[in-house]
């Protein structure tokens, strides 16, 4: 009985010592060698490798288990180069991005050339030399990111100065705001603009020293109208080209998810069509104008998944305009008003009436839209509050994320009323190198200017917060969104609100985890963690490792979109 016992047990043992080894799992590609920053969890965790099969995240992990788990058809060594997770666009205008980037560039620098009106005009006289196709399709000569607050005369070109690019062909040149155009005289006429029109609602069309004849300058919806007109009126082609261009730009920037923040029913079309034709390379997430396209968005409501890299997410609003260029909606007076306007200017809301607002919110409400709306001035802020307050009670509480664009000048108060109502900030920290220090100076006096983008606010209340480049107002850069927001710093060298800095691994949050959260993506986006899309980013330095003043300089080497390689450095 003894021996018959021993002999089972020897045996079980043999058994157990012949357990035959896991099978390996099979993967398209393997990434080692350089710090792979994952982006879950509280504090920065990294990774030695990570594997992709069939577009999703197959194993993250070390080398070791990876040795013993994963056979992979190709292997990538990143020899030290850092893989973090593709970069989502909480805002941005990728179709007119594409626009931006065929059309002549304007930006002052270190973004481009436009330091002076002379500037401006020579280069759009270059640019027309160059572009007789594309001004023969569009019909006008179009220039983008023109900044008075940068042009060595301080003031925005005329009317009269863009006459001597043309006075036969219309042009116009879009301010890098995006709230504020100048036409020469050949564009206001084809908009219909002469001594007798008045300003339309939520608009200005600026005036010469009589007070009635137009100088050019339109400002919000004395702008949108015509250029809408302009842009409706591009074939298919046309569209397709600049939109195609959009995703170029964004791609190069390590972005694997884009936005179009305010589509027109043409835009969101271009998109679909070439979703289709499977033209298009990163996920596009598209917000058509609820003002303007209400018909369009009750007709195809929104989709929780892409076709082809395409959906429909929801709807935007615009509350009122620009705090750069002194459109934006305040509660208490610009420090230094536009020209022709009192000292106790405020600017003005961008839809006057506040039951349309309501009438708007409520809409989206009704149907679970996600609403993205344009706030920059703490006036519009309130206005926001009050709509979404209503809405809420009218409708019942819901996980809606409602996400306030901008959210330049809110208050301590109001980030309050934002958290208790679930509205997402989305910040624009990139306004404190660009115009921190105009803020200071000219729009709203230093105590007010040092409070924009409140991240650490925010934080401190247990928000998430995402920040974005709201392209083509800035280049669609992720390097200087993270620099920003980290670092704070104006063209002077100033630090704008040293008190609302934050860490890099949050300002990295910012535009991955929590941006993929914003879209109602988390589970698919955002973290390098098995099961969700491969979506990638290389950069030649890692952001968390480097001095913050350095983040700026951090190249993009490659994109990756499931597995896929949609960009890479020469």
């Amino acid at each position: 009985m003894k021996h018959s016992i021993s002999s089972a047990l020897l045996t079980l043992l043999l058994l157990a010592g012949c357990t035959p080894k896991p099978p390996m799992q099979s993967a398209d590609t393997l990434y080692f060698g350089g710090p792979i920053l994952t982006m879950e969890g509280e504090t920065p965790q990294y990774a030695e490798t990570i594997s992709v099969k069939d577009g999703k995240i197959l194993f993250v992990g070390t080398q070791k288990e990876a040795d013993q788990k994963i056979e992979a058809k190709n292997r990538v060594d990143l020899a030290g180069k850092t893989l973090l997770p593709g970069f989502i666009d909480a805002h941005g205008h990728l179709f007119v991005s594409g626009i931006q980037k065929l059309g002549a560039n304007l930006l002052p620098p270190p973004d481009g050339d436009g330091k002076s009106v002379k500037d401006i005009v020579s280069m759009l006289n270059t640019w027309q030399e160059g572009n007789a196709k594309t001004i023969q399709k569009a019909g006008w000569i179009i220039g983008f990111g023109y900044d008075d607050s940068q042009l060595a005369e301080q003031r925005h070109p005329t009317a009269n100065e863009l006459d001597q690019v043309s006075i036969d062909i219309p042009v116009v040149i879009i301010h890098q705001s995006s709230h504020l155009a100048v036409m020469n005289h050949k564009g206001l006429e084809l908009a219909g603009y002469n001594a007798d029109s008045a300003d339309p609602a939520g608009g200005v069309i600026r005036r010469e020293a009589d007070g009635k004849t137009p100088n050019g300058v339109l400002e919000e919806m004395a702008f949108f109208g015509p250029i809408f007109k302009v842009l409706g009126g591009l074939d298919d082609q046309a569209n397709e080209r600049i939109a195609l261009a959009g995703i170029e730009a964004y791609t190069q920037f390590g972005f694997t998810t884009a936005q179009e923040g305010r589509a027109s029913q043409a835009a969101a079309e271009t998109f679909r069509r070439l979703a289709n034709e499977k033209k298009l390379t990163i996920d596009v997430a598209v917000f058509p104008d609820l003002q303007a396209e209400a018909a369009y968005m009750k007709e195809h409501g929104v989709s929780q998944t892409y076709s082809n890299h395409f959906r429909l997410a929801g709807v935007k609003l615009s509350f009122d305009g620009s705090p750069q260029g002194k459109t934006a909606w305040l509660s208490q007076p610009y420090k230094v008003p536009p020209q022709g306007q009192p000292e106790t200017y405020v600017g003005y809301p961008a839809i006057p009436g506040a039951e349309d607002r309501q009438t708007l919110v409520d809409l989206a409400f009704e149907h679970h839209w996600q609403a993205l709306t344009h706030v920059n001035g703490d006036a519009a802020a309130d206005a926001l509050i009050t709509a979404v307050a209503n809405a809420e009670a009218k409708y019942g509480k819901a996980d809606r994320r409602p996400v306030m664009i901008h959210a330049q000048v809110v208050r301590e108060d109001q980030i309050d009323k934002m958290k208790a109502l679930g509205i997402v900030p989305s910040f624009f920290s990139m306004h404190t190198y660009y115009w921190g220090d105009w803020h200071k100076n000219e729009v709203l006096g230093e105590e007010r200017a040092y409070h924009i983008s409140p991240t650490q606010s925010a934080l401190k209340r247990g928000m998430k917060f995402t920040e974005h480049h709201d392209a083509p107002v800035a280049l669609p850069s992720a390097m200087m969104i993270l620099h920003t927001t980290v670092n704070r710093t104006s063209r002077s060298g100033e630090v704008i609100g040293p008190d609302q800095r934050v860490s890099p691994f949050i300002a990295l949050k910012s535009i991955t985890e929590w941006a993929a959260w914003q879209y109602f993506e988390e589970k698919n986006k955002g973290t390098l963690t098995a099961g969700k899309l491969a979506d990638f980013v290389i950069l030649d330095k890692d952001p968390i490792a480097v001095e913050p003043e350095a983040i700026k300089d951090i190249a993009v080497l490659e994109t990756i979109k499931e597995g896929q390689t949609v960009y890479k450095a020469r």
